[in-house]
């Protein structure tokens, strides 16, 4: 049996997921249907993680197992054939036995994008959050590397997380600024539920003035009895990259 490792990029604005679910159209289930189409049997997926609906994917991984002899052209020109516009795959490769998208992953990074203008702009309207009034940078920047290191991220995560270990590693939080554009990139060991969002949506508060820097601290002990800030609506999270 040969593992093909496949890397897709996708705007995820008009699916409910990357996971199949009974509710709405997957990209799990568009691409899974390309594949189909391409090699005449049926192949399940497995990926590097889940995105939720909204979110987008510069480098989602996954991966499947198949004894056809097709060439790697297949997977990529071949699948991309019956995809549609905002799906694509970037990259098919030959992977070693034993490979597995989620299990091997060892990082990722994602970037949450907010966009920082009192006019609503519709070039970013599906990749961004519109944040209409000012907001402190500079208070961001100081906060943001209160996330830096292996903490508990139990109050950063929203409800359904099924994960009985909350505590996770971030490598790095940095703030870019790009124009009207603010970059929030994130880089850890992995995620919780909505973690990424809802860190966005603690440093936006900060931002607005509505909760103090220091809460954060507080909030990443795991004692805290209040929740975090607001999660940060889905459409200005991207996954950048997954490591192995």
């Amino acid at each position: 049996m040969r593992t093909i490792r496949l890397t897709l990029e996708y705007d995820g604005t008009d699916y409910v997921g990357w996971q199949l679910q009974p509710n709405g159209l997957s990209v799990q289930q568009v691409v899974e249907e390309a594949l189909h189409r391409v090699m005449g049997e049926t192949v399940r997926l497995h990926s590097s993680g889940r995105t939720d609906a909204g979110v987008h994917a510069r480098c989602m991984v996954a991966h499947f197992r198949t004894a056809l002899n097709l060439p790697l052209a297949a997977f990529r020109e071949g699948v991309n054939r019956f995809l549609p516009g905002d799906i694509a795959v970037r990259k098919a490769e030959e992977a070693p036995q034993g490979f597995h998208a989620r299990f091997d992953a060892r990082g990722k990074w994602y970037r949450y994008t907010l966009y920082l203008n009192p006019v609503r702009s519709p070039l970013h309207a599906r990749t961004s959050w519109h944040i209409r009034g000012p907001l402190d940078v500079a208070a961001m920047t100081k906060a943001a590397p209160h996330f830096v290191g292996l903490h508990d991220f139990a109050a950063f995560r929203t409800s359904g997380c099924a994960a009985r270990c909350t505590e996770r590693e971030i490598y790095s939080f940095e703030i870019i600024r790009e124009g009207y554009l603010l970059h929030c990139d994130v880089r850890g060991s992995g995620f919780l539920r909505n973690m990424v969002r809802v860190m966005v949506g603690t440093l936006v508060e900060v931002g607005l003035g509505k909760r103090d820097i220091d809460s954060i601290t507080y909030l990443l002990s795991g004692q805290s009895p209040h929740p975090s800030g607001m999660t940060a609506p889905p459409q200005g999270l991207c996954l950048m990259e997954v490591w192995y």
